[in-house]
């Protein structure tokens, strides 16, 4: 047996921007056992629905995470329409799906980026940002924001996209969608790079299945596991079927995110070649009262939220359960006994999100 020593991995690296804390023990080269720290940069923004009217509330938990800022703001009005038994116009629903659908292509190509900076590619990273900033110039024209949007509100959303920019939206996809084609096609083919991702930080189904992971990571374990089949928004009129793979390790994972790059682009074509004409938001009427949970498929998995009014105009509690939550246990599977060097790859294969997690 050789000597055992704990490494600190963070909470300040070069792997994330965000400050994730994992203690390494080591034998040699190889990780024993990997121990989470979480806590570091808690907000306590569940905290101020006792300080802020419920459709104030929106623009708090846009901000639990800025990569997945509309789905969050979605959830939350879902979750608060449930409570007040609210039914959404259906362009609403459309245009929300949208939003939604072009932020998990931002966010997919951001995970690219610091992928393939994680291993070294300076030009991999540049180049899916560059593309990646195409999508956010779609948000500053529809939306207002680049990061933060703050269009969507409890009963609709707040601004409409005509027909003739959606159908522009269509041809700004179709335009980037051959050089991400050759981009992508460099993370799945390139020998040194399937070398860094091919058999490492391999997760069964059984695993993933046992320690409840979601989105990506469930889905490249071979789990059928996607809340947009559950029928909100938009989906239940599109042509949608999750993207599988069954290697679990980390290439599969990165294949799944590719693949849903292009899905998203197909759906959201599909969306404005569908979408009804309409009122984009209804009036209100009372306050919240009981519990509702809500669930949306952010990029990274399945995110919940809850919400318990009591009447008044502030909710009695508010809870959010992120996917980079749920798939710390599935991370901490894959680390056990992979090489030191695999560290960064398996952490940046899960997507995580601390402020996510740390509220």
């Amino acid at each position: 047996m050789g000597k055992r020593t704990i490494i600190p991995f963070g909470p300040q690296h070069p792997v994330l921007p965000e400050p994730i804390h994992l203690d390494l023990v080591i034998e040699d080269e190889s990780v024993l056992e990997a121990i989470p720290s979480i806590g570091f940069i808690h907000r306590g923004l569940e905290k101020l629905v006792e300080k802020n009217e419920w459709p104030e509330m929106v623009y708090v938990i846009e901000r639990v995470c800025g990569i997945c800022s509309f789905g969050h703001g979605w959830g939350y009005c879902k979750s608060v329409e449930g409570n007040l038994g609210a039914e959404i116009p259906p362009r609403a629903e459309y245009l929300r799906t949208v939003w939604h659908e072009l932020s998990r292509i931002h966010s997919h190509l951001l995970w690219l980026g610091l992928l393939a900076d994680g291993f070294g590619f300076e030009s991999l990273f540049m180049h899916s940002w560059r593309i990646r900033e195409t999508i956010l110039n779609i948000f500053e024209e529809t939306a207002g924001g680049r990061v933060i949007f703050s269009v969507c509100k409890v009963g609709g959303v707040r601004k409409d996209i005509s027909d003739e920019k959606l159908k522009d939206i269509v041809k700004t996809l179709d335009g980037i969608r051959k050089e991400t084609a050759e981009l992508t096609n460099v993370f799945l083919e390139d020998v040194s790079v399937r070398s860094r991702l091919s058999g490492v930080g391999a997760l069964t189904k059984q695993d993933a299945e046992d320690l409840c992971a979601v989105g990506p990571v469930a889905r490249a374990s071979g789990i059928l596991q996607d809340v947009r089949l559950d029928g909100h928004g938009a989906y239940p009129y599109l042509d949608f079927s999750p993207c599988i793979e069954t290697e679990g390790d980390c290439y599969a994972r990165c294949k799944v995110r590719i693949r849903e790059l292009f899905q998203s682009m197909d759906l959201i074509e599909e969306a404005v070649s569908k979408i009804p004409a309409g009122d984009i938001e209804i009036k209100l009427k009372g306050n919240p009262s009981g519990e509702f949970v809500a669930r949306m498929e952010q990029p990274r998995g399945e995110a919940y939220y809850y919400s318990k009014g009591n009447g008044s105009k502030y909710l009695e509690r508010m809870r959010v359960r992120t996917p980079t939550n749920a798939n710390i246990p599935a991370l901490v599977k894959t680390l056990q006994g992979c090489d030191l060097a695999d560290v960064p790859m398996l952490v940046l294969t899960i997507d995580p999100c601390i402020s996510c997690t740390e509220r």
